[in-house]
């Protein structure tokens, strides 16, 4: 089969393969599936460039966690009703060298979630991961129904659905953005008020917005860079949910400031879940991918061949939406 791969970390260009590798076969529990598209997650670049340095231990690395397509043949233990059904797959290169960056893959049935017919393919690879990283941070610690939730860079990736999930569930939603095509994106959504993070003392202008009150909830995308910020528009007893801190990557906090604020940091990683964590977030995304509910932001589409791109295009942090491989 076609696929992309790596036998060393580097620069896109000069590691990435598109060439032909063997075809899986699915053992028990598994299903094979006839990959449509690949999407580039941010972790996907990172492991790339050697952020985990055993993960070459096996040789050979056929990257990315997400994708769609069709399942083709089943292993001992699934139904074979299974065959011809559309899915959409998450964490397929989690603990495993075999990603969705190839014309097949064979993954734990369990990972191969249906997919509603009037979803695309490319919906089907853009959701996965951020999806279910967005639903884990708004819902971990129960219902937001008209509490104050804000979302930094609510036009990335992740923020994106954050939104839309703490939108579906009653809060009020408050947004970060860094420039007018962002912001204008948090707005059509239906959030409340959007803030430049750009800006020295945004956390200040939260909390004038909102006048007394305070964010009850934080999902966000910066810890590090953005603690600071957050504590001056974050309520006592409040919640900050994290899933990434690129920009300082090992922060410290105000330990006794923060506890006497009585403080909960939840730090969210869709791999580590616990299952059931999982299987509330993906029974919600199929209700909202049946109905059409959300909106997906996709930035490009390109041919698998063009990985190498794919990868630059997203460790440039350049794209708004997700960059997607056509197989």
């Amino acid at each position: 089969m076609k696929s992309v791969y790596y036998k060393k970390f580097g620069k896109p260009e000069d590691v990435l393969i598109y060439g032909e590798v063997n075809t899986p076969e699915p053992k028990e529990g598994e299903v094979l599936i006839r990959l449509k598209t690949s999407a580039v997650n941010p972790s996907d670049v990172k492991k790339r460039e050697g952020s985990s340095p055993k993960l070459l231990q096996n040789g050979m690395i056929i990257p990315h966690s997400d994708g769609a397509g069709v399942i083709e043949a089943v292993g001992s233990g699934v139904p074979e009703s299974r065959i011809g059904e559309r899915v959409y797959v998450y964490q397929a290169q989690f603990g495993r060298s075999l990603g969705t960056a190839a014309e097949y893959l064979a993954i734990s049935s369990r990972r191969a979630v249906n997919l509603p017919d009037h979803a695309s393919f490319e919906v089907g690879a853009a959701v996965g991961i951020p999806m279910l990283t967005a639903h884990r941070c708004v819902f971990s610690d129960g219902s937001v129904k008209d509490k104050i939730l804000l979302i930094t860079g609510g036009a990335g990736r992740v923020g994106y659905y954050a939104i839309q999930w703490a939108l579906r569930g009653g809060a009020r939603v408050l947004a970060t953005a860094s420039n007018k095509e962002d912001r204008q994106a948090c707005l059509d959504l239906g959030v409340e008020a959007v803030f430049n993070h750009r800006n020295n003392g945004w956390g200040e202008e939260i909390s004038r917005y909102l006048d007394g009150e305070k964010a009850e909830r934080v999902v966000d995308v910066e810890f590090g860079a953005n603690l600071e910020e957050v504590l001056s528009c974050i309520a006592v007893n409040g919640y900050i949910a994290t899933y990434s801190s690129t920009v300082v990557s090992e922060p410290s906090i105000p330990f006794r400031r923060m506890m006497f604020m009585n403080l909960t940091l939840r730090m969210v990683l869709v791999y580590s879940l616990p299952e059931e964590a999982k299987d509330e977030a993906i029974a919600m995304t199929d209700e909202v991918l049946r109905t059409g509910a959300f909106s997906h932001r996709i930035a490009e589409i390109l041919p698998l061949d063009q990985c190498a791109r794919a990868h630059n295009l997203v460790e440039k942090g350049a794209p708004r939406g997700v960059v997607l491989l056509s197989i």
